[in-house]
């Protein structure tokens, strides 16, 4: 019988040999994270859901699951801008997706890539001679390897940045990499059309400016201090009107960016943003519609431009009710006044008084999320599934729907961009939802949004139930998983309980 392959590749003896090496330190790491054990806890579930074990899926009435891509144990995944593209990074491979058929994404292209862990791939883009180049930014935390690229096997180290190109959807491949002198648990351009630098989480009290305009041959450029670190930074997520927003250990910080190279600090949510009850843990994205309407003392709303959307995470506490929470902050001012940054609301949804909690929730803090234009905003829980939050009212948060399953768990949650005809992002998104579930893999739903909501003619939306059986179940299909995938995931938990000692690199 073959040995184990990696998206049709045989894996080479230098990958085993990372295995082995990455399992040697999982076994020696102390157990400080969970109760239990989680390696277990992943790899029993996605066995049963790859063995085909039907389960129930609950949902409310306006969610509407129509397909599942099963292949991959999705992590992270991000869009392309100029072309109808979906990247998606997982424990063994970066996959490209066609989704010009957004309700049927296809598979175009593989690259077998065993990596810890890179939670929040990044899309960019830049001309290069007249030509569109198109990459995705790989975050390296602990171990990373590919036939792609042996000679650069890494079974252990930290803090590097690798670019994949995947201009050719067919053939993505390891462009080049560098390292850098903090953390690299997520990476990010600063802008996505026009590539040219990219912001670390940061670690051990700097954030690393990455200077990609030669994709060829990236670099550190320098590093620069953020008062929101803490033990460990975590995203930066930028705006359309020249902001960074960094979320961290220490709460959320404002740069002024527009000066990619010399960022200045504008303001941070102060003492409340490490607050208990608003920051138990880290603060981990964040995002600002709409932020080219902002005036100063407005009343907040998210049209205005004033309001900060923050996940606050904290996957060690096992209690649903207050496992992490999704936040809304009201951004008084962006004149370099301190502490401008005030909270207003925060939820969790996972709460069996606010939505449904299943019997085996003890993974379900708020994680990546995503904000639809009519005022939805699709998270991911973990094991608490997608749940979809209305913050039309940033003062009041409730919550709009769900789909929950219980071999499920949802790191991300994407509203899919609408197109043009030539594929080019138009900036509005449609009613569809693609989840990176790391057991699941990609899921494909359509919701019913308010009337508001801008929905696509050519996406129509889908009978509550649709694709499921009449038990209410969807019919999983079965896929191979192998001992590389298996150690991969135990990465994971070596990798946070690595960053629960407060090392400087940042959990997921």
């Amino acid at each position: 019988m073959p040995g184990p392959r990696l998206c049709g590749r045989p894996v080479h003896a230098l990958v085993a040999g990372l295995l082995a090496v990455a399992a040697a330190l999982w076994a020696a790491g102390p157990a400080v994270a969970h109760d239990g054990d989680d390696d277990a806890r992943w790899k029993d579930k996605r066995k049963q859901y790859t063995a085909g074990v039907s389960v129930p899926l609950v949902s409310t009435p306006n969610v509407h699951l129509v397909t599942n891509l099963p292949d991959t144990a999705a992590i992270s995944g991000c869009f392309a801008k100029t072309a109808p593209y979906f990247y998606v990074s997982s424990l063994d491979s970066v996959s490209v997706f066609d989704v010009s058929k957004p309700l049927a994404p296809k598979l175009t292209g593989v690259l077998d890539n065993l990596v810890f862990e890179n939670e929040a791939v990044n899309c960019g883009e830049k001309e290069e001679d007249g030509v569109t180049r198109r990459f995705v930014l790989v975050g390296i935390d602990l171990t990373q390897a590919s036939s792609d690229d042996i000679a650069h096997v890494r079974p252990v180290g930290f803090d590097e940045l690798m670019v994949v190109d995947v201009t050719d959807p067919a053939k993505p491949s390891i462009r080049s990499r560098t390292k850098t002198s903090s953390s690299t648990h997520t990476v990010a351009c600063v802008r996505d059309t026009a590539c040219q630098y990219a912001y670390t989480a940061g670690g051990d009290g700097k954030v690393s400016i990455v200077d990609l305009r030669d994709l060829d041959a990236p670099k550190e450029l320098k590093t620069f201090s953020s008062p929101v670190l803490g033990w460990a930074g975590h995203k930066w997520n930028f705006d359309n009107a020249g902001y960074g927003i960094h979320t961290a250990a220490g709460g959320t910080a404002i740069f002024d960016v527009r000066d990619p190279v010399n960022p200045k600090l504008v303001t941070t949510t102060g003492p409340e943003g490490t607050a208990p009850g608003w920051n138990d843990f880290i603060h981990h994205n964040s995002d600002r519609p709409n932020a080219a309407q902002f005036t100063p003392g407005a009343a907040p709303a998210v049209g205005n431009g004033n309001v900060l959307l923050v996940t606050e995470e904290d996957y060690e506490n096992t209690d649903c009710a207050t496992a992490g929470s999704f936040q809304t902050w009201h951004v008084q001012k962006l004149d370099g006044t301190p502490d401008a940054i005030r909270p207003l609301d925060r939820i969790n949804p996972v709460d069996a008084g606010e939505g449904v909690a299943l019997p085996h929730e003890a993974f379900c803090s708020a994680h990546w999320f995503d904000h639809h234009p009519s005022g939805i905003v699709a998270q991911g829980y973990y094991q608490g599934g997608l749940r979809l939050i209305d913050v039309r009212d940033p003062e009041n948060l409730t919550e709009y729907g769900y789909f929950a399953s219980g071999l499920s768990e949802v790191w991300d949650a994407y509203w899919v961009p609408e197109r043009t005809a030539n594929g080019v992002a138009t900036g509005h998104k449609t009613n569809i939802v693609y989840t990176a579930d790391l057991i699941r893999g990609l899921d494909v739903f359509t919701v019913d949004l308010p009337a508001s909501g801008r929905t696509t003619a050519a996406v129509p939306l889908l009978p509550a139930g649709a694709g499921q059986d009449a038990a209410g179940s969807w019919p999983e299909v079965a896929v191979t998983v192998g001992p590389v995938l298996a150690a991969l995931i135990a990465l994971i938990v070596y990798g946070r309980r690595r960053a629960s000692r407060g090392t400087g690199t940042a959990e997921s």
